[in-house]
């Protein structure tokens, strides 16, 4: 999807509440990654970064990563194994289309806020926390 006109502002703490925020009702993890390099194909490079930050290593492999590259005005959301299973496709192409229209008008934290809170509430229902849930990886805006 091409849609950036400028580079993104992105408020880091209210993204980091709002991942702080959804992760307090589920066992899931979700990651925000914005990358310097040009990506053409967002998914193949979200993909990528998802095993380089380690996200398939959670412990119910239920992490999802929102992905963007301003250079190459794309963004992609990804989930892991048992989150595509339970969510499929359709799941993230309205995700993706909600975000956009955030990013369009140049809100890249609404729109990144929104995602979050869309995965969460998903992660939330198929994945529920329980009291031995731990944060399994840190919850921050990634840059490359």
């Amino acid at each position: 999807m091409s849609l950036f006109s400028t580079l993104p502002k992105v408020d880091h703490a209210q993204v980091v509440a709002a991942i702080t925020a959804a992760e307090l009702r589920t066992s899931g993890e979700i990651r925000v990654l914005v990358a310097r390099e040009k990506a053409p194909d967002p998914v193949a490079s979200a993909k990528w970064h998802f095993e380089r930050l380690g996200m398939t290593k959670t412990r119910h492999r239920n992490g999802v990563l929102i992905f963007l590259s301003p250079a190459s005005r794309t963004f992609a959301v990804i989930g892991d194994t048992a989150v595509h299973e339970k969510c499929g496709d359709a799941f993230w192409r309205l995700l993706a289309a909600a975000m956009e229209s955030h990013f369009k008008k140049g809100d890249f934290t609404a729109g990144l806020v929104h995602g979050i809170e869309r995965a969460g509430a998903l992660l939330a229902e198929h994945f529920p926390r329980s009291p031995e849930d731990r944060n399994e990886l840190p919850n921050r805006v990634e840059e490359t």
